[in-house]
């Protein structure tokens, strides 16, 4: 996302803001009553009110201007990234103290991984960047598994902007690769990285779907790579996060 410090951008979304707040409150309204109590010009009024309108923010009532339904859907997506985030949190510490190693969930913003919730058990490595940290998609477990499970378009508009220098010896270092470890991850549930962010460390990721289908993020276990490793990390690790993220999958969807 572009960003932009050009004031007279951050006044217009000001404005903007104003104004839905403002109708939000009433049953109708027009556009010479937002003007006069809010202290702005009716043409300003007038051009982000056609804006509104036309985006599905506002609706024209007999009774005067009103918020549209699109709010509903705005609304729904925070509520279920909230509900789903709350029960994620309990799910990562509980398979951290099972696992002994690192959990955490992941979330994609803006190309990256973004760290959410993390949790430590008896023998976890220590040695990640805290909440709110970023990560590559492309190098780590979560960040496949995300990238695996949405939607085809934004997977390929991420990729695309991708990065490829390596950042250990084991990353995956073109997009032909990834696709092709993509299709292995779609096919088989879950995802790994092997050394592929920071030397020594292993890694399986799952990711976790709302009600909707759409990607909310990935669960993902961490640890030293002589520790991650034979059936324990090929096989009964992604059946656990699998459980898990079906678990949680299920209860968002019914809270």
């Amino acid at each position: 996302m572009t960003q932009t410090n050009d004031p007279a951008t951050v006044q217009a979304v000001r404005t903007m803001f104003d104004i839905v707040e403002y109708v939000a409150e009433r049953d109708g309204v027009t556009i010479t009553e937002v003007a006069t109590d809010l202290g702005y010009a009716k043409s300003t009024i007038h051009r982000h009110f056609s804006t509104l309108h036309e985006l599905g923010y506002i609706v024209e009532t007999p009774t005067g201007y009103q918020v549209g339904l699109r709010f509903l859907e705005v609304g729904h997506t925070a509520r279920v990234r909230q509900r789903g985030h709350r029960m994620v949190k309990e799910k990562v510490e509980n398979i951290a103290a099972e696992t002994g190693e690192r959990a955490q969930f992941i979330v994609e913003e803006h190309g990256e991984g973004v760290y959410i919730h993390r949790a430590f058990g008896e023998r976890a490595v220590r040695t990640d960047p805290g909440i709110g940290s970023r990560i590559p998609l492309h190098a780590t477990s979560a960040g496949k598994a995300i990238l695996a499970s949405m939607d085809e378009k934004r997977s390929a508009e991420l990729i695309e902007a991708i990065n490829f220098d390596p950042i250990t010896e084991f990353t995956i270092t073109d997009s032909e690769q990834l696709y092709d470890e993509l299709e292995a991850i779609r096919e088989r549930g879950y995802s790994f990285n092997r050394q592929e962010n920071l030397n020594g460390l292993h890694a399986v990721g799952v990711a976790v779907s709302g009600p909707d289908g759409e990607v909310i993020g990935a669960l993902s276990v961490s640890g030293p790579s002589h520790r991650m490793q034979g059936t324990w990390f090929e096989e009964e690790l992604p059946k656990l996060l699998l459980g898990t993220a079906n678990e949680l999958e299920l209860n968002i969807a019914h809270s």
